[in-house]
């Protein structure tokens, strides 16, 4: 154990001084380019030598402060949006040479003769009204899918710092959000009246997402589960590819639509596009791997149908893909997080579809026996 010197006076030329690295704690926010060193005198032990380090060239070197084991991080540098410059300026470009012909026409519809310069302006006038009506109807829908997306972010922070205030107020945020639900106008009534009564946000997270998002979810699973059938009927007795390609992926469309829909998003076709790749980015980040395993395990398991007709385990599949889209589609555009509720899972949907098909894939069986 080191003894504590003494205070004293001396020189910082004195050549019997000794530099050693500080055994202080150091701050590690704050890295500075000359590390602390603290001045002291030799200990009578050491026979007034100086010590050897680093800098004199010595083999025993100092240890590396935490500062100087820090690694340097690099800014990053801010580079210039070069693609959406080339599309924001390509659609500028795009829309004035749209308006310019159109002018150009209507000029040349005067010059010919002056009702037809009156009809071709009067129907400019009605495209440009629909194309604001359009443009202020995809700017909204986006509006309100950030709205939702704020909401979960918001609810989600909200179960972890368990704050009194901001949970009343998103409670208050949902009722405004799910007003137009003539369904769930008893379920708003209770939430309301419940508001000032309940102390943790954590509660009241909980009690909206009963009272609001239990009837929502259930019919949500309803709509998946009938977009599945529907597709592994349809893509069974379908006897082209190109025809259950086309039908699965209009399917899946109105799938996500009517989900979005449903949980108050009013989705345009900005929108949709929006919510499609928020589902189907949320499959990759929760794992592609393991929905495609736990299919496999569906099949395997329940593989009935593929065992009597190879087109009905194709249907089969198709199904299970579809209600795996409109699971990640129900996370991407529900205004609240699971909590409370149990989340819906592949196998609630997967056992139903399976039964269905392994009943449908008997009774073809039946009719290939029957028939000489």
């Amino acid at each position: 154990m080191n003894r504590p010197h003494k205070p004293a006076v001396f020189r910082l030329d004195d050549p019997g001084i000794v530099v050693t690295p500080s055994e202080a704690p150091r701050r590690i926010a704050a890295p500075s380019p000359h590390p602390p060193a603290s001045l002291t005198r030799p200990s009578p032990a050491s026979g007034g030598g100086l010590a050897r380090g680093a800098g004199d060239g010595g083999a025993a070197a100092a240890p590396a402060t935490e500062t100087e084991r820090l690694p340097l991080v690099p800014p990053q540098r801010r580079r210039l949006p070069w693609a959406g410059m080339f599309w924001v300026s390509a659609a500028g470009l795009l829309l004035l040479a749209t308006g310019l012909g159109i002018a150009n026409l209507v000029e040349d519809l005067l010059n010919r003769a002056a009702w037809l310069g009156g009809i071709g302006a009067a129907l400019a006038a009605v495209a440009a009204v629909a194309l604001l009506a359009i443009v202020t109807r995809e700017a909204l829908s986006l509006l309100r899918l950030a709205t939702i997306d704020t909401l979960r972010q918001r609810a989600a922070a909200i179960l972890v710092s368990d704050d009194r205030a901001a949970g009343r107020a998103l409670g208050r945020d949902l009722i405004a959000l799910t007003r137009r639900m003539p369904r769930l106008a008893r379920a708003r009534a209770r939430l309301e009246s419940h508001l000032g009564d309940i102390i943790d946000g954590r509660d009241l997270i909980r009690l909206s997402e009963r009272e609001l998002m239990a009837p929502i979810d259930a019919e949500a699973r309803r709509l998946v589960a009938a977009a599945a059938k529907r597709v592994s009927v349809v893509t069974a007795l379908s006897p082209r590819a190109a025809v259950d390609m086309l039908f699965v992926l209009l399917t899946a469309l109105g799938l996500v639509r009517r989900l979005a829909l449903l949980y108050g998003g009013r989705p345009g076709t900005l929108g949709l596009i929006k919510v499609m790749r928020h589902a189907v980015s949320h499959i990759a980040l929760t794992g592609g791997m393991a929905a495609s395993d736990s299919l496999i395990q569906q099949m395997i398991g329940h593989g009935v149908a593929a065992k009597l007709s190879a087109r009905l385990g194709e249907g089969v599949l198709n199904g299970l893909l579809t209600a795996r889209l409109g699971l990640a589609a129900i996370e991407a555009t529900r205004p609240l997080p699971f909590t409370a509720l149990r989340q819906p899972a592949l196998s609630d949907i997967a056992g139903s579809l399976l039964r269905g098909s392994a009943s449908r894939g008997a009774e073809e069986a039946l009719q290939d026996q029957r028939s000489p």
